[in-house]
């Protein structure tokens, strides 16, 4: 898969040092990935959920903090749209962003 909006993962982590190397992992495993559908998501994150409007959420560094991204299957790409901790998570529409 082809991770659109890498830029968004780096400026937060230089940020929140504390989720690089996560969101590092992350993009790694992703970029190796051809993902066709959502249960081919789910055979390489566990966590993963749908949340609706073709928008995924990722757990980053064991639910520290989340990741919300919309996945084109087709297109193989990945759209990184939101990235914050676990309380700003609860703040916030995932269908939306």
């Amino acid at each position: 898969m082809r991770v659109v909006s890498r830029k968004k993962l780096i400026d937060y982590y230089t940020k929140h040092a504390s989720s690089k190397t996560a969101l590092e992992d992350w993009y790694k495993k992703v970029t190796k990935s051809k993902w066709n559908n959502f249960n081919e998501v789910k055979n390489d994150f566990l966590s993963a959920d749908y949340v609706g409007n073709n928008r995924l959420v990722f757990n980053i560094k064991g639910n520290d903090f989340r990741l919300i991204a919309i996945v084109i299957y087709v297109s193989n790409k990945v759209y990184v749209r939101w990235i914050g901790t676990h309380s700003e998570y609860d703040k916030v529409n995932a269908k939306e962003l």
